[in-house]
């Protein structure tokens, strides 16, 4: 029997890589253990054990970015998190640690380097975080989801999807779809997501702009994210939700997307044939917009700033797409052909090489 401890989380890109690997594992192998390592915060306090997985949990520890308090005492609660994995490693015979990047992951890669089992990484991100960068130094199995990302030893596999998603037929769905969020199927569906926590710019544009979009001729699915803080405007075709736990039925009633560019969204988007409206989060090392590079590349999407994302945006940028239903589809033909179903496969292949070179 194998046990491995998968670290990551904290958001939806993080949580759902990770839940796809851990199902994949056990599918496979039916005597394998896959346990969770997080946080009590992040989104795998949810996700994780509504999936039937044990979750361990460490202390929520960011890397400082400048000098305070926090910084200060952030050695010793760093040391404290890799003696706890360590001590789960030994007390539970962790066989691979695979990590995922978030908070727990750099714990986890330094308990294991000290317990002397296999490290594998898979970063999601066209431009990699901090965790990953330092964890790629201690092993030479890195999964990738962009060929070009700038992380040592990386190998492409591509994006590890959950199974609703890697196996959706949009079409043989569509039906229990729509009634799942309540549209008849008339008019083609603009899905709006702009993550887990929600996108405050992006909501607020586009509840203002629900009588534009429904004036040219589609009905909007509007998953707000669950930090939402706006009203809903009480209009036919306009679905408002905080979250959405059948995120493979929303993709299958998309048509045409306006989201947040995180890797696993983009991934999700090309794999079924989702052409969307980018908005990159303006906020960090700027790996949102890298990862959208493929598919506009490809036609099959369109990148704007969030501070150029606007009602008047809508209005004349966006609307003219929605009125063009060829271009639509052009733009869906373009995001298929970058997309990829098998990610998790191909990383749960590298995972079994690790183990082999043990």
């Amino acid at each position: 029997m194998t046990t491995y401890l998968l670290a990551g989380g904290g958001t939806a890109g993080h949580v759902n890589p990770l839940l796809a690997v851990a199902d994949r594992i056990t599918q496979l192998d039916d005597t394998a253990t896959a346990l969770v390592l997080g946080t009590a915060e992040g989104l795998e306090a949810r996700l994780v054990p509504d999936r039937g997985y044990e979750l361990l949990t460490i202390a929520r520890l960011p890397f400082p970015r400048k000098l305070n308090r926090q910084a200060l005492t952030f050695p010793r609660r760093f040391r404290e998190a890799v003696s706890l994995t360590r001590g789960i490693i030994r007390e539970r015979d962790v066989d691979v640690v695979v990590g995922f990047g978030g908070y727990a992951s750099a714990p986890a890669y330094m308990a294991a380097r000290a317990e002397g089992i296999p490290i594998v990484i898979h970063e999601a991100n066209a431009k990699p975080g901090l965790a990953n960068r330092v964890g790629a130094r201690f092993t030479k199995f890195v999964g990738v989801v962009f060929a070009g990302t700038p992380i040592a030893h990386a190998s492409l596999v591509g994006m590890p999807l959950r199974y609703e998603v890697e196996s959706l037929d949009k079409h043989a769905v569509r039906a229990e779809a729509l009634a799942t969020f309540g549209f008849d199927g008339t008019k083609p569906i603009l899905l709006v997501t702009g993550g887990s926590s929600g996108a405050r710019h992006i909501n607020q544009t586009i509840v203002d702009s629900v009588p534009t979009l429904l004036g040219s001729g589609w009905d909007v699915l509007h998953i707000a994210g669950g930090k939402a803080e706006i009203t809903d405007p009480g209009l036919d075709g306009y679905t408002l939700l905080k979250y959405c736990d059948q995120m493979h039925l929303a993709l299958a009633v998309a048509d045409l997307a306006v989201s947040r560019a995180g890797a696993a969204t983009v991934s999700e988007f090309a794999a079924v044939g989702v052409p969307a409206v980018y908005i990159p989060y303006p906020v960090g090392n700027g790996e949102q917009r890298h990862n959208v590079a493929d598919v506009v590349g490809a036609g099959g999407g369109v990148i704007v700033a969030d501070r150029d994302f606007t009602p008047a945006w809508v209005s004349s940028k966006l609307v003219p797409i929605l009125r063009d239903r060829a271009l639509v589809a052009e733009m869906a033909a373009g995001a298929a052909t970058v997309g990829s179903r098998d990610g998790a496969d191909a990383f749960v292949s590298l995972v079994n090489s690790a183990l082999a070179e043990r």
